[in-house]
């Protein structure tokens, strides 16, 4: 219990990128999704997550949703790593990123 109170809680900032996308978005036949995390881990950048969503919509106004006869579930790919490391991975998968909404906020990152 000592050693627990001794930690320290450190703190920098950070950009967490989110990228806002469907199961079903593909790009040169594959996986957009898969793709975008795939390119993130190459990179090297710090930590990426997929959350997969029950139900959204975007500016179409569209529905998009999961059921049983097929995917079109939204996903949110969130990335977070130093400003310089998320602007240079958006210069390389800008590629992929046509007609995507993607959002870059600046964050504190906080370590115990």
């Amino acid at each position: 219990m000592a050693a627990a109170l001794e930690r320290s809680i450190t703190s920098h900032p950070a950009t967490r990128l989110s990228i806002l996308l469907t199961i079903r978005d593909h790009a040169h036949h594959h996986s957009l999704m898969v793709k975008l995390v795939q390119r993130a881990r190459g990179a090297g950048l710090a930590g990426g997550t997929v959350f997969e969503a029950q139900q959204g919509y975007g500016a179409s106004g569209r529905l998009h949703r999961r059921h049983l006869i097929s995917e079109d579930a939204p996903v949110v790919i969130v990335i977070v790593d130093h400003p310089d490391r998320i602007g240079s991975f958006l210069d390389s998968v800008e590629d992929l990123l046509e007609g995507v909404v993607f959002m870059v906020d600046d964050v504190e990152v906080i370590e115990v």
